[in-house]
């Protein structure tokens, strides 16, 4: 349908109809979100069919079906929620994207400017409240501004470390008319920053350590694909031929079955590739924050290594580990101009010879049970039936870090996971936006069942929708990463985390009129998951899989990399 037409459209149009023609002018496709009383006019504006407006069940959800969207395509995510309790509600969703450097624009609607401050019905101050976790807010006061601070909040969502921009909506702007003539607004043309001379001798220097190393390694972080230089860096990597380990976020940069590969550093990485990072003299991290799950202890970490970092925020370089070598800039705009140094001659060396030793003789492993299917096998049949080539979603827990360790991943943007905030509900409603983007892709979510029951009424726009995605609920009956920790480092006492009951997760699906599977030990698993996966509708599959079983490999917090416990699994 057309937008609603102001009383003179030759002449004069609304804050809301503006608004619509900045996300049209900013390529905007859909967005997600739940009206209320602060946004009629703005959806009012938004019954036009200029884009796709998703109805969410709950603003927490659209903020995270905007993530999943965003993080497969690497465009900006639109929510757009009501002032109050649908602000509030949408916090959590805005913070999380804040660390995994999710580019949205977050639209909340606001009281009138002429009762802010008043406690008005449904009023927040949601510009103090979301300071600390955007990277900019705004509230125009003026119908004059909107134009110019809506191509301003996307244009800063995109730039530099991406991130969430909250543009906060009174009720009386979005109503108000202006002389079409002065709602254009000049976009800043958008082009890459150069390589400065310094840039480039530090980048030289960089490439003469790693060649000089006896043991160089690379770390390559979310920041590769983001910035989309993940070619380019396939590229640099086949030229010099340095292993290289990777963050939770940089799944999928360098295939799984690379020979360079050492697989996912850090708290539940690889034996290898801990190792790697706790001997290596040289250190080259690309487009990562050594976070406290990737460094647990940055004292003992590496600390034979010359460190080497390339970021675009210069607030993340020499924060947490000590850099001799700190390149702030794009990812892609340095490894373009590394790939045209020539590179050295392939030797495999003592070092490389140790590494593959070690990912062949301790790679990730499990004990099979012969009463339950353990997680890991499941995930494995998975990987197998959709070739590696599916996009695979978590929620937050154990199984997220199973499905890090055991889906063979190919590609960029494939693994859509909440890292930084590690927000449980985070599964369900990414998964949506992760299919709504990639309609002809594979989409499957693997989501514990204290995670599945908190987003759990985002199902109902898989059937809205007609979206096709496959869940895998692992459902062990406890809360099981808090658990784990519990039996490590708390004498096994089990303060609220195991599910005394549980819902009826069949009929649950049925409510929602999605299909249901149940998968046990004696199935033949790569067949039945086939035949599930080949049926053109969602599907729950739920597998009831041990209480206790644990992660591993684990690092302790304040441990070394190379004190990983568990590796006798």
């Amino acid at each position: 349908m057309l937008a609603k037409q102001s009383p003179n459209p030759a002449q004069h149009l609304n804050g809301s109809e503006i608004l619509v023609q900045a996300l049209v002018r900013n390529r905007v496709d859909l967005l997600f979100g739940y009206p209320g009383g602060a946004v009629l006019p703005v959806y009012d504006s938004f019954y036009t069919d200029s884009f796709a407006n998703i109805l969410t069940r709950h603003e927490q959800g659209a903020v995270h079906a905007a993530e999943g969207y965003a993080k497969t395509t690497g465009k900006t995510g639109v929510v757009c929620v009501t002032s109050g309790p649908g602000a509030s509600n949408a916090m959590t969703g805005i913070a999380d994207a804040m660390l995994d450097s999710v580019p949205l624009v977050v639209l909340t609607g606001q009281v009138a400017t002429s009762v802010i401050g008043t406690n008005a019905f449904q009023e927040l101050d949601i510009i103090s409240m979301t300071k600390a976790i955007t990277k900019a807010n705004f509230q125009p006061k003026r119908v004059e501004d909107l134009a110019a601070i809506l191509d301003q909040a996307f244009a800063i969502a995109q730039s530099g470390r991406k991130g969430p921009v909250v543009v906060d909506l009174p009720k009386d702007v979005m109503s108000a008319y202006l002389d079409s003539e002065q709602t254009s607004s000049k976009q800043a043309t958008k082009s890459a920053t150069p390589l400065a001379p310094q840039q480039k001798a530090m980048l030289a220097e960089i490439l003469q350590g790693l060649q000089q190393a006896s043991k160089p390694l690379i770390l390559v972080g979310a920041g590769v694909s983001a910035a989309g230089a993940t070619e380019v860096f396939r590229q640099f990597l086949n030229q010099w031929q340095v292993p290289v380990v990777s963050t939770l976020l940089g799944l999928g940069t360098v295939p799984s079955d690379d020979p360079n590969f050492l697989g996912m550093g850090g708290m539940h990485g690889t034996y290898a590739a801990n190792m790697a990072l706790h001997e290596c003299n040289f250190l080259l991290n690309i487009g990562a924050r050594f976070d406290d799950r990737l460094v647990p202890n940055p004292k003992l970490f590496a600390q034979d290594a010359v460190i080497a970092h390339i970021d675009v925020d210069p607030r993340q370089i020499g924060r947490i580990v000590p850099t001799r070598y700190g390149v702030t800039g794009d990812a892609k705009t340095a490894l373009d101009y590394l790939v045209q140094a020539p590179a050295p001659k392939a030797a495999t060396s003592a070092w490389q010879h140790l590494l593959t030793l070690r990912k062949t003789q301790h790679p990730y492993s499990y004990r099979k049970s012969q009463q339950q299917l353990k997680p890991q096998e499941v995930i494995e049949a998975v990987g197998r039936i959709t070739h590696g080539d599916a996009i695979v979603t978590t929620d937050v827990g154990q199984h997220q870090m199973w499905a890090a360790q055991y889906y063979p991943y190919q590609h960029p943007k494939q693994l859509i996971t909440s890292g930084g905030l590690g927000t449980m509900g985070f599964g369900i409603p990414a998964a949506i936006g992760a299919k709504i983007a990639n309609p002809q892709k594979t989409v499957v979510l693997f989501v514990g069942d204290g995670g599945f029951q908190m987003t759990s009424e985002e199902l109902e726009v898989l059937t809205n929708e007609h979206l096709v995605i496959k869940i895998i609920l692992l459902n062990n009956k406890t809360l099981g990463m808090v658990r784990q920790w519990q039996d490590e480092f708390y004498q096994h006492r089990r303060s609220q985390t195991v599910f005394s009951h549980q819902p009826n997760f069949a009929d649950l699906a049925h409510a929602y009129g999605i299909g249901y599977s149940r998968l046990t030990k004696g199935c033949q698993l790569d067949e039945t998951l086939t035949e599930i996966f080949a049926k053109p509708e969602s599907t729950l599959i739920q597998v009831d899989i041990p209480s206790d079983e644990q992660v591993y490999p684990m690092i302790a917090p304040g441990h070394a990399n190379n004190d990983m416990m568990g590796l006798d699994q």
